[in-house]
């Protein structure tokens, strides 16, 4: 028994945050995600659980899910795309990186 976690990274601007983001599943890595307008797919167990993705000290805020089995539960990310975002991250490190489901 699996359900399937869907992340893509895509924004139509230009992120100001580069490199690879780190996939966190209830506190645990399962995955990354390294460029703009790509999709990784990850097995999960069926049930609750917690999402963040990270990129150094910076992170989105924690997203909470629950997924059945065979079901596929899709998120998309990436980072601040306008400067006043990305100077908030330096105080406040969970505004870097947006994390929305779909």
């Amino acid at each position: 028994m699996s359900a399937t976690l869907r992340l893509t990274r895509k924004h139509p601007l230009v992120e100001l945050r580069r490199g690879p983001f780190e996939i966190q599943s209830d506190g645990q890595r399962i995955g990354s995600i390294d460029k703009l307008d790509e999709t990784v797919e990850i097995p999960v167990e069926p049930g609750h659980h917690t999402l963040r993705i990270r990129s150094g000290r910076y992170s989105s805020q924690e997203h909470s899910f629950d997924v059945a089995d065979g079901e596929v539960v899709s998120f998309r990310t990436h980072g601040p795309l306008v400067w006043p975002v990305y100077a908030a991250a330096i105080i406040k490190p969970d505004l870097a990186i947006s994390l929305k489901r779909e």
